[in-house]
């Protein structure tokens, strides 16, 4: 594998961020312009198959340079810092909420926010917490990545030898899990909302993405529009888009959509990752890389705040978890004023912006210093 950085990883993984802020803030009007809004999937596919992409291309170089012990003790002492961190995360969030919610009248932010069970059985709650089987809205995704992330060493040393037989072992998983109901427990006899048992397989093509990138292949002389699978990735791209913006109008919805189709089509679960869904995310993912097949863009300003955001993920992650409920705060106390929603989504991602700067900045003061030559 080679050592250079693919900024575009970075650049989609900050905007993943920044979308995910903006959908867990309720009413946000910039919620509107979030991927969920023109397609099956969202931004939590973008975050789950950049951190397999970024994941194997690490680790998987750790490997080789240093064997599979060293990777091993890596990749589990990495998942364990992010248990600690979902720990302290969500002792942090019910404070903050805890805190919000005094201040707001016009609506219930504990219910908003998953965390009932907390105040109605808070001696199970801690218990569940430890367990990852208490996960209040917001926190979905990291317990999600802790578990693919703890199984990572199962399959990193076949996957660098054959990606295509654990992309196979993946997707048979994912085909049985819905049938057989395999999934993790929750509280109250529930279910974990990212079933690990199926989005395991975003996690594995994200890896399986990141080892064919690293190899040569032979440039494709015909311009990127008469290509095949591009035309085929993007029409179904276009056509679920556009289901998707009916969903706006039921009325209409039911009278263009044949009843046939919709009993096939519906329920796109999310939970168990809907192969339409699926579908949706690899064909965008597809006509991007297509349509963006280096990094040049990524030097200018705008991109370069999304690539600092992206290569702090947890730290720019765990701060948009914590912005929400204030965000959400701050509008109800302003009667959800659409002037003050914008404000305090565009100030949140500002926020966001800020802390990847100071982070990347302290890491540049702990480089080591150079010798200065007499």
């Amino acid at each position: 594998m080679t050592s250079e950085r693919d900024h575009r990883i970075d650049f989609f993984r900050g905007l993943a961020l920044i979308f995910i802020f903006w959908d867990h803030v309720p009413q946000n009007p910039l919620g509107q312009i979030t991927p969920r809004n023109f397609g099956f999937s969202d931004a939590a596919e973008i975050f789950v198959f950049l951190a397999g992409y970024a994941a194997v291309l690490a680790y998987g170089k750790i490997l080789q340079r240093d064997g599979y012990l060293i990777a091993c003790v890596k990749i589990l002492r990495r998942a364990w810092v992010l248990y600690v961190v979902h720990i302290f995360l969500l002792a942090m969030l019910m404070g903050i909420v805890f805190f919000a919610n005094s201040h707001v009248e016009t609506r219930d932010l504990v219910e908003e926010m998953g965390l009932q069970h907390f105040i109605s059985n808070p001696q199970q709650a801690l218990t569940d917490e430890l367990l990852l089987r208490f996960k209040p809205n917001l926190m979905d995704p990291l317990p999600l990545y802790i578990v693919l992330l703890a199984g990572l060493p199962l399959v990193l040393p076949l996957m660098m030898r054959s990606a295509w037989a654990v992309v196979g072992a993946s997707l048979t998983v994912y085909l049985l899990a819905p049938a057989f109901g395999w999934n993790l427990a929750a509280i109250k006899d529930g279910v974990w909302y990212f079933n690990p048992v199926t989005w395991q397989l975003l996690f594995v093509l994200g890896g399986f993405a990141a080892i064919q990138g690293q190899r040569p292949r032979v440039p494709e002389t015909r311009p990127v529009w008469r290509q095949p699978l591009f035309r085929v990735a993007a029409l179904y791209a276009l056509v679920t888009g556009i289901i998707t913006l009916l969903w706006r109008w039921p009325d209409v919805h039911d009278a263009l959509m044949p009843a046939s189709l919709s009993s096939v089509l519906y329920p796109i679960s999310k939970t168990d990752l809907s192969p339409v869904r699926l579908l949706h995310f690899l064909a965008i993912a597809y006509v991007t890389a297509k349509l963006l097949p280096n990094g040049g863009w990524t030097q200018n300003w705008a991109a370069q705040q999304s690539c600092r955001m992206g290569r702090y993920s947890l730290e720019i992650f765990c701060l948009g978890v914590l912005l929400a409920p204030l965000a959400d705060m701050v509008n109800a106390m302003a009667d959800d004023a659409v002037v003050m929603q914008i404000t305090t989504a565009f100030l949140g991602v500002g926020l966001m912006a800020l802390l990847g700067a100071w982070l990347d900045f302290t890491k540049r003061l702990n480089r080591p210093l150079t010798a200065i030559p007499a």
